[in-house]
């Protein structure tokens, strides 16, 4: 089997390739994920060895740009968790819509349905005139399909039941204008985002924000580097800001965890 033949080790090599190389900082992600990712792409892509493998890796920039797409994970959707979003609409922008301008940070965007899908209840809200969304990804490749506000006409029955089970009222087509297999999104939407890559294991703190949405990235990393996480988005969330995380995840274990309240029944807390 080929996962016997690839040891930790080798997988920490690598890494550590990566990070010299191209500045890509994987080595505290939680190790059985990355491990099986690393192994899926090299059985995929039917490397001679796994030194070739490493090779390419480091030096075909183009290869690259394949593996960043595989081992970070790229799985979203619209509306995801719709009681998630019912808190959101009813509980937490209603609260930020008495700051004068209300600053939002995606982190681990991905190709951007989470940045869209917070836009609509900003506009349904009347608040999207006066927010800005940063939406930040490490994966340059997703933030140009998330810039482009485009996707694929088959997920957007999904996506719109998520729409109205999170509460919203209007016609889910309206935001859209479909093109044969695509659906492309309000460019109203979009011009209140700003895209970048933002590597959250190695970047700084970039902006001080009311709210950050930070879910189902934090799954996929160990203990200590959520415990860093968390600490750099203490570092950019105002007193009272929210952070969001996905249903899997809690600040619960941080150390600093007493310092924020939890809203209700979903994984939002409000700084104190």
């Amino acid at each position: 089997m080929i996962s016997e033949a690839i040891d930790n080790e080798q997988i920490e090599v690598l890494l550590s390739d990566v990070l010299e190389t191209h500045g890509y900082d994987f080595l505290e992600y939680s190790h059985a994920s990355i491990k099986r990712r690393i192994i899926r792409l090299y059985a995929l892509d039917n490397f001679v060895s796994f030194a070739e493998f490493r090779y390419t890796v480091k030096s075909d920039k183009q290869y690259f740009k394949r593996f960043l797409e595989e081992i970070t994970v790229n799985v979203t959707e619209m509306f995801r968790d719709p009681s998630f979003y019912k808190a959101l609409r009813n509980d937490v922008l209603p609260a930020l819509g008495t700051y004068p301008f209300i600053r939002i940070w995606v982190a681990g965007c991905s190709t951007g349905e989470e940045a869209y899908s917070l836009a609509i209840v900003l506009k349904e809200l009347n608040l999207l005139h006066k927010s800005l969304i940063y939406a930040t990804d490490i994966n340059p490749s997703v933030l140009e399909k998330a810039k482009k506000g485009i996707f694929p006409l088959n997920y957007l029955k999904g996506y719109s039941e998520n729409y109205v089970q999170s509460g919203g009222a209007k016609d889910f087509s309206s935001y859209y204008t479909a093109n044969y297999s695509l659906a492309k999104f309000d460019e109203t939407l979009n011009s209140k985002m700003i895209f970048s890559t933002h590597n959250l294991v190695s970047d700084h703190s970039f902006n001080e924000f009311q709210l950050i949405l930070c879910r189902n990235v934090l799954i996929y990393f160990d203990k200590d580097l959520q415990h860093k996480v968390f600490q750099l988005f203490d570092n950019s969330l105002e007193k009272l800001g929210y952070l969001a995380l996905g249903s899997k995840e809690s600040l619960d274990f941080w150390p600093k965890a007493k310092e924020y309240k939890r809203i209700k029944t979903e994984k939002i807390w409000r700084k104190l």
